[in-house]
């Protein structure tokens, strides 16, 4: 038996209007205001990310081990081949990311969403 359902993945950042739109970008669906400090986006086919104001935010550095490590990151299946992968790569950064990692021999490519969160482009392989 289950305690809970799974609902949102939280980020902190400095401005939740802007992420929000960025993840809007990269997977869809439409930010929902509830305040300055506060956006909810609801993923098609999938769970919510909301983006809440944090002031003074720092933010994570990876690859770190130490404080201010990324704590956690987004997985996103950008398709079964590197041309996909390629072209995700190029929408990702016409919308504000960054790289940190890229390595053709490995199944995936990491970036920093415009607050500096990283995320991955991953290539799965579907049935």
């Amino acid at each position: 038996m289950t305690v809970a359902r799974f609902r949102t993945v939280v980020l902190d950042c400095p401005d939740p209007h802007a992420l929000a739109a960025f993840y809007a970008g990269v997977v869809g669906g439409t930010p929902r205001s509830e305040d300055d400090d506060w956006v909810v986006l609801p993923i098609p086919g999938g769970p919510r990310l909301g983006f809440q104001r944090a002031e003074g935010y720092t933010p994570p550095e990876w690859p770190r081990a130490d404080r201010n490590s990324q704590q956690f990151h987004l997985d996103f299946d950008a398709g079964a081949t590197w041309a996909e992968i390629e072209a995700a790569e190029g929408k990702v950064l016409a919308l504000g990311a960054r790289p940190l990692h890229q390595e053709d021999k490995e199944d995936f490519r990491v970036y920093a969403d415009p607050a500096g969160h990283p995320f991955c482009l991953c290539r799965i392989e579907h049935p």
